[in-house]
């Protein structure tokens, strides 16, 4: 392969693979024809939308109370340090995928680093990783028509009615036609998130706050909290930042991949802002009575008003989940095959088995752990880390290491030591934050005597 790079938005990129022959020719979908998809019209703003729906949804939710968990300002510390890796983890992705127009999904970088075990232990976490963040996205769907409708219906009811809206939704075939649903999404939980933020800081205190004496805000600078809570809530903020892996199917859509960066860029620092700013805002007005999630801490009007406004956010948050990784088990079995991208008998069946096998197994997820903290944060630990920057850190040595190696230089070894310390890191959050994240959802389940799963109690009044 030819090693001569260019610098093209940002990304040092192999000269043989930037050039726009190349970007108009997809190593994964094949040409483009006229009867069938075109699944590479996504332009760069567009990404964008995507990228931040990927993020700001289910995450955001948790990020005052894991505030709460460890403290304001080691919260905003901690945040600010998950956003560094996953952006530095979303760099390497565009580098790589210019180096190796050919991977599709991140099994097929796995492939080339770790052989076909790579490509197969991977193409599985990655669809587990998705159905489990779908389950969590359909779970929060169920909170929120629980918190509109005052518990008008059986909390499995809404579960199930969650599901079926996601398998329908996501079963739109390109994300070019699903990028201006997340718009809507974007718009819609922004709104809500936003509103709870201004009545938080309006209102004379939280609604779950004691009557009977003087409210002043107990929120604290610097917590003090367990090992399994502090594992807990940076789990959290891994899960905020969950949608990383989605990267790769977003580039391979693209109408120009040279401006994945600037989509990259732009979105990191928008998705970051808004995190610090909701968290901060929330936790510093709530304190101990913040909610999880967090649309709950304005009290019964607002909540009702904040998850009437976010309902549609959620709804498109669960759309793209079911979506992806349906995508990824389409081009999987149908890849250099005419059906791909062709209306043919055998395309439709084999799209609409993949997003209603994805919707039935995350909704049986969703039932059976329908705890929406503790859900987020089993995923953003067991999953997360790996999937979100810890498997890029491997990617970024596939392609430096034997270059870097023979001639090394002082920037070569710091962005090597990056690198090892970034797999590193991710090992010891994947350990502590799973091992935290199971003893909370042990925790939920003795205090409800495990009666919690697949019930019609009202679950829009955790905290």
């Amino acid at each position: 392969m030819n090693k001569s790079t260019k610098e093209v938005d940002g990304l040092d990129m192999p000269r043989s693979k930037a050039d726009d022959a190349e970007v108009q020719q997809s190593h994964v979908f094949g040409d483009r024809t006229d009867d069938g998809p075109d699944y590479r019209n996504v332009g760069w703003l567009g990404t964008v939308a995507l990228m931040m729906k990927t993020q700001i949804g289910l995450g955001i939710l948790t990020i005052p109370a894991s505030f709460h968990a460890l403290g304001l300002i080691p919260g905003i510390i901690l945040l600010c340090f998950i956003a560094v890796l996953t952006g530095w983890a979303s760099h390497v992705i565009g580098t790589f995928k210019h180096r190796h127009f050919e991977t599709y999904g991140i099994d097929d970088a796995a492939r080339l680093l770790f052989g076909r075990a790579g490509f197969e232990v991977f193409g599985f976490i990655f669809v587990i990783y998705w159905i489990f963040i779908a389950g969590s996205a359909m779970l929060g769907i169920s909170i929120g028509l629980n918190a509109v409708s005052a518990h008008g219906a059986c909390t499995a009811v809404f579960v199930a009615v969650a599901a079926a809206a996601s398998f329908g939704l996501g079963s739109i075939r390109t994300l070019g036609r699903i990028s201006w649903l997340a718009w809507i999404g974007l718009a819609s939980i922004l709104t809500a998130v936003f509103t709870v933020t201004i009545a938080v800081g309006v209102q004379d205190k939280p609604t779950d706050a004691p009557d009977d004496q003087p409210w002043k805000s107990d929120f604290q600078l610097f917590g003090s909290p367990r090992f399994v809570d502090a594992a807990t809530a940076l789990s959290g903020f891994v899960f905020a930042y969950a949608g990383v892996p989605a990267y790769f199917s977003l580039f391979a859509e693209m109408r120009d991949p040279r401006h994945y960066t600037r989509s990259v860029i732009t979105s990191q620092c928008a998705i970051t802002g808004t995190y610090i700013v909701v968290g901060t805002v929330v936790y510093y007005f709530c304190g101990s009575y913040v909610a999880t999630p967090a649309l709950g801490s304005a009290g019964g009007l607002l909540k009702k008003v904040s998850y009437g406004l976010a309902l549609p956010g959620l709804l498109v948050s669960a759309t793209l989940f079911v979506h992806i990784p349906a995508k990824y088990l389409l081009v999987r079995v149908l890849r250099d095959s005419k059906h791909l991208t062709a209306n043919t008998m055998t395309h439709w069946l084999c799209w609409m088995g993949c997003t209603l096998g994805i919707t039935i197994v995350a909704y049986i997820v969703a039932s059976a752990i329908p705890i929406f903290g503790s859900l987020t944060s089993l995923i953003g630990s067991l999953f997360g880390c790996l999937m979100s920057f810890m498997f890029m850190g491997f990617m970024w040595f596939y392609d430096h290491w034997s270059v870097g190696k023979a001639q090394p230089t002082k920037k070569w070894r710091l962005r090597a030591f990056w690198a090892a310390a970034v797999i590193l890191m991710g090992a010891f959050l994947m350990v502590g934050g799973t091992y935290g994240s199971i003893v909370s959802i042990m925790d939920s389940y003795s205090a409800s005597g495990g009666a919690s799963a697949w019930s019609c109690a009202d679950n829009s009044n955790s905290s």
